[in-house]
């Protein structure tokens, strides 16, 4: 007697992440000759995406963000072309050979400076671990990520966004020719509070790749040059700082740091920054921003700025008439999250 066959409907979502100080010193080989550290948070913007078990001998992948849906056959590798290759790398790391559909979202683009590409295969993974019943650990799904978009598919990047992705929370992350070591930091409700209450996020009304300036970053690096390698050392140190400022609740040190993180962080390439990123912070300073920073590698996508609590209205109110997008966001601290339903 033939089994009746049933469907399965899996759906998995994994935070997107701000990334406060040390971003940069995840990037090969500076974290394996040097060290590296990063401190950052995920918020309530996520990558999601669902898996539903499909009879027909294909996979259909549709993107929900740009209305793109992509047959592929289930006996044959997936060959990387450019499209959709972040789904093509999952699906020939799973070996998964029967038909699905998958439907992918994500609550920022590529090239935002959240993390969103790593988070999206961090999403994707999460459903496999729950089809497959695989017993991977957050480690385990972090390093596969990792594998997956830097080494697989060759996409230039650091580690900080996978790992953040999957813990979730406050993170202090360090680097090194060892491996990673996440440390989840208990930081009082107050002072968690205080600092959301004080950080403002703004669109800055453009994505950018941010391959070309890792890639400067890294071949500086490798040269030696100078100021690239200072600049990577300070930025560690200050992350060290910002998580003491952090951790003992001298919330007004956090902007200072975060200030100068950013000065360190335009030291590394002349394309993290631009004229339009610089007006809109330079706006955000002169009515009280303490500090500020463009969030991932930089370019474009979400400037973080850091406000006295009674200038904060103010600066949001000039960054909109500057061109900005002011974005409301809370902390989250679930992480990567899987769950089966039974239907649609």
């Amino acid at each position: 007697m033939k089994r009746k066959f049933e469907e399965k409907i899996i759906r998995s979502k994994a935070p997107l992440r701000i990334s406060f100080c040390g971003g940069g010193t995840d990037v090969s080989p500076y974290p394996e000759e040097r060290g590296g550290a990063v401190l950052s948070v995920t918020i309530d913007k996520y990558a999601y995406s669902t898996l539903i078990t499909d009879q027909n001998n294909e996979f259909s992948i549709k993107s929900l963000d740009y209305d793109i849906v992509a047959k592929y056959n289930t006996d044959k590798k997936l060959v990387y072309d450019g499209e959709l290759d972040l789904v093509k790398a999952v699906l020939n790391e799973f070996r998964y050979h029967r038909g699905i559909r998958m439907f992918l979202h994500s609550d920022a683009p590529p090239g935002s400076g959240l993390g969103s590409s790593s988070t999206m295969v961090v999403s994707m993974i999460g459903l496999f671990k729950g089809l497959q019943k695989k017993p991977l650990t957050n480690y385990d799904i972090a390093q596969l990520a990792y594998r997956i978009e830097r080494i697989n598919l060759g996409i230039s990047g650091g580690m900080q966004d996978q790992y953040a992705a999957t813990f979730g929370g406050f993170n202090f992350i360090e680097f090194n020719k060892n491996g990673v070591v996440v440390n989840p930091l208990r930081i009082s409700d107050g002072i968690v509070n205080e600092l959301q209450y004080r950080l403002l996020l703004c669109y800055t009304g453009r994505t950018r790749l941010s391959a070309n300036i890792l890639d400067n970053q890294k071949r500086s690096y490798v040269e030696k040059n100078k100021k690239v390698v200072d600049s990577l050392d300070k930025m560690k140190e200050l992350t060290l700082e910002m998580k003491s400022a952090l951790l003992r609740g001298r919330i007004d040190d956090f902007g200072d740091i975060l200030h100068e993180a950013w000065v360190q962080k335009k030291r590394l390439d002349k394309n993290i920054s631009n004229s339009e990123i610089d007006n809109l912070y330079r706006i955000a300073r002169k009515f009280g921003a303490t500090g500020g920073k463009i969030l991932g590698a930089g370019g474009g996508g979400y400037l973080l700025v850091f406000c006295p609590f009674d200038r904060k209205h103010l600066i949001a109110k000039k960054l909109e008439e500057a061109g900005g997008q002011v974005v409301n966001f809370a902390f989250d601290y679930n992480g990567l999250q899987t769950w089966e339903i039974n239907h649609l």
